[in-house]
């Protein structure tokens, strides 16, 4: 009788039935070959073996035991092929069931790393947005940097026009050279940070295509993965593929595959805080070198002003040594060392007075010549007195002390004219060297702020040299 089918509570191992036919039965038939048959006398005229009873019993029997054991064979076998076939399905659903779990593990895997590359992906495209926004202020500051440099350039040249005394190396000019200076280092420094910022902006762009080629990668095999997942026993469009279970010689292990994209992930993230630092360090260098500008450009500003300060004053005190002045002005301290008391306070009213002094004594000269001639004219009379009248009385002692006295007065003004003259002269030569000097000082000053300073109110904002603007 049939045995039922036995549950199954476990899975069965697996089992193979070697696609072979069965062996060929061969069946001996007893033949009429001994002693006790009749094959020799029976075949003499018919030509033919019979049987024995006991034959025939046999092969009956035999034929009965052999159609009770095909029967028990094949009962055998059916209860064999239904428990194979409820193990085998089974073993079948429950390895579909994993293999759709492990398909479901995959495509949750791959939709996690995607995302991952997705994000990391969009933060690079941010980063290198941001960072290509701080290479513009970059460049904006480097173009702003060139109207300070022009404004020190043309400050340094105006003041290269500037007359003897006043060309000097002054405090301005070393601040000016200062000031050249620093902007030819922060223009160095804000071109080889330009550089930097490009080459950075190069690997965010080739790591974020690498992070979007690993993702489409995933994109496409997750797609694959639930198309796979979305196949079922029913599917009309399935096929037999035998070679397919043959594994791809360049297929990667799940350790390589989360690895690569481990590393793709870790050097965006590596690149991306690079970025980041490099930002930081932009914007520092921006905000320092807009302030040194402004710092050094405040100074140069402060240098000017006192320099002007000090032009203006010592032309203010040239012009009065120069200018007459009435009596109700106060005196003004004169340049270099103090002067004697008694000496002239104004170079153009001692000049004046000098040249007075000059016709006065011109004609305190010219005034004693009329009472010489008249003494020597009375000498001259009286030594035509006859005989002995020609006497040495006092009066002739008079007249001649007179005409010594007269030309001793006479020397001594023509000696003070000429040192009146020179002096006149001298004063001359101080005026023209005094108007020479306030001339020069002048032009200084027109320099120094109608020419330097005029041109440095051009001088560009902190926000500007910031990249700002």
């Amino acid at each position: 009788m049939e045995q039922t089918d036995v549950l199954v509570t476990k899975q069965p191992a697996p089992q193979s039935v070697p696609p072979c036919e069965l062996p060929h039965k061969v069946y001996e038939v007893a033949r009429n070959t001994g002693a006790h048959t009749s094959s020799g006398l029976a075949t003499a005229g018919f030509r033919t073996a019979k049987y024995l009873e006991d034959e025939w019993f046999q092969n009956c029997c035999a034929r009965c035991h052999q159609a009770f054991a095909d029967r028990d064979q094949s009962e055998r076998q059916r209860h064999e092929s239904r428990q194979l076939m409820g193990e085998t399905e089974v073993l079948a659903w429950r390895t579909q069931q994993d293999s759709m779990g492990k398909v479901g593990q995959r495509l949750e895997d791959i939709q996690r790393w995607k995302s991952e590359l997705q994000r990391e992906g969009d933060d690079l495209a941010a980063e290198a947005g941001l960072l290509l926004a701080e290479k513009q202020r970059l460049e904006r500051a480097l173009d702003a940097t060139a109207l300070p440099f022009c404004i020190v350039t043309d400050n340094l040249q105006c003041r290269e026009r500037r007359q003897h005394p006043d060309l000097v190396r002054d405090c301005v000019e070393v601040e000016l050279l200062k000031e050249a200076e620093l902007i030819r280092n922060i223009q160095e420094l804000l071109k080889r940070t330009i550089a930097q910022a490009v080459h950075q902006i190069r690997l965010n762009r080739e790591h974020k295509e690498t992070c979007e080629r690993d993702g489409s990668d995933k994109a496409e095999a997750h797609s694959i993965d639930e198309r796979c997942a979305r196949y079922c026993n029913q599917s009309t469009d399935v096929q037999s593929h035998p070679h397919s279970a043959a594994n791809a010689e360049s297929a990667s292990t799940p350790e390589t595959w989360a690895r690569f994209t481990q590393d793709n992930l870790c050097r965006a993230q590596r690149e991306r805080r690079a970025s980041a630092n490099l930002r930081a360090l932009i914007h520092c260098v921006l905000q320092d070198a807009g302030e040194d500008l402004r710092l050094q450009c405040d100074a140069v500003n402060l240098a000017f002003q006192r320099r002007c300060e000090e032009l203006e004053d010592a032309r203010h005190k040239l012009q009065h040594h120069l200018n007459q002045v009435g009596p109700d002005q106060a005196p003004v301290a004169p340049l270099g060392p103090a002067q004697p008391e008694g000496a002239p306070e104004q170079t153009l009213r001692e000049i004046t007075d000098q040249e007075h002094n000059v016709g006065a004594l011109k004609q305190a000269i010219k005034d004693k010549e009329a009472p010489l001639r008249v003494a020597q004219t009375r000498l001259h009379q009286r030594a035509q007195r006859p005989n002995v009248e020609l006497c040495r009385d006092t009066a002739q002692f008079r007249l001649m002390s007179e005409v010594e006295e007269l030309n001793m007065s006479l020397a001594a003004l023509k000696e003070k004219l000429l040192e009146a003259e020179q002096s006149l002269r001298n004063l001359e030569d101080t005026r023209m060297s005094l108007e020479k000097d306030i001339a020069v000082k002048t032009n200084s000053l027109f320099v120094d702020r109608q020419k330097c300073m005029a041109h440095r109110a051009r001088y560009p904002t902190v926000l500007q040299l910031a990249g700002y603007q």
